[in-house]
């Protein structure tokens, strides 16, 4: 698997990575180990989670892989903070503590990424950015980035971190983006380009609609059909939604591939991601995501695509 540079830093990751937030709840342990050594295999080395993942198992189970799955230098080790049952809060306290326990849950000294996952309005910038910066000289992190950021949050964070040179710089920022969700083309991906930072894309696979398994009716196993999880399906269920699903049908019958490859690899070449994220339930799925990392898109199957989910 092809490997990229994150943002300007010298952090190389897989062109796909693994997510994990099904993890201890819809993925269980073992199913979880069979997941990380099909991604390893595979060539794959970036591995995203977070404190809030399952309430925390999603971590635990990670952590326990660690050495009898893989070994921990295999991975390039994500993790978030920053999110609380009650809301936001990107305080230093509430983050400096948040990272000590995914230490401790992970079972390591250090990770190799870490994120705030959103931006918290009730916390001045300069305390959470220089609670990233406490994080990374006190060695718990290599890198840090963040998450949700719209385009001047982004900006915002990213030039405040380059005005000194002590400051370590946000090498990414992680948000939803898929053919059914191109908001972060507005501002996202465009301050990114400008300020050096790559894009982590969530949910490429727009919530599993992409995959083409909402064409006919809802899988009595997916999420649709969870009442937890069925309102995080259901904006993209509607007649725009399908239009745009039965495109990526078609292109994918006429390369012969999966409606999945087609969708993912849409995302992973935009300008400006450094790698879209899977979050699989299951082994089998994760393989049929790792099997179209060979397809490139053809220019015009691209730009047909681009034309019929355009929302610019």
């Amino acid at each position: 698997m092809e490997h990229r540079q994150l943002g300007r830093s010298g952090l190389m990751v897989s062109r796909l990575g693994l997510g994990t937030m099904t993890w201890g709840e819809g993925t269980d342990p073992t199913e979880a180990a069979g997941q990380l050594r099909a991604f390893v295999a595979a060539g794959g080395t970036l591995v995203d989670t977070a404190d809030v993942y399952c309430d925390g198992r999603s971590e635990q189970i990670l952590g326990s892989l660690l050495g009898s799955v893989v070994d921990r230098h295999e991975l390039v080790l994500a993790t978030k903070a920053g999110l609380t049952p009650h809301g936001y809060d990107s305080s230093r306290r509430h983050l400096l503590s948040a990272l000590d326990r995914s230490l401790d849950r992970l079972g390591v000294d250090n990770v190799d990424l870490w994120q705030v996952h959103a931006h918290d309005p009730n916390t001045p910038y300069e305390e959470t950015l220089a609670a990233l910066d406490e994080a990374v000289s006190s060695g718990r992190t290599r890198y840090v980035g963040v998450s949700n950021y719209n385009g001047w949050q982004l900006a915002t964070a990213a030039t405040w971190q380059r005005s000194w040179p002590t400051r370590c710089p946000i090498v990414s920022d992680q948000v939803e983006y898929s053919l059914l969700q191109r908001d972060p083309e507005r501002e996202v991906l465009p301050a990114a380009l400008a300020c050096g930072t790559s894009v982590l894309a969530w949910s490429p696979l727009g919530r599993g609609v992409l995959t083409g398994k909402y064409r006919l009716a809802i899988p009595v196993d997916s999420r649709a059909a969870r009442d937890r999880l069925e309102d995080f399906v259901a904006p993209y269920l509607g007649e725009q939604s399908a239009r745009i699903v039965e495109s990526v049908a078609t292109a994918a019958d006429g390369l012969g591939t999966t409606a999945l490859a087609v969708a993912l690899a849409w995302v992973r070449d935009q300008p400006g991601v450094a790698a879209p994220l899977v979050g699989a339930r299951t082994t089998v799925q994760l393989k049929a995501a790792l099997a179209a990392d060979d397809l490139t898109l053809p220019d015009e199957i691209r730009d047909a695509l681009d034309d019929v989910s355009d929302v610019l």
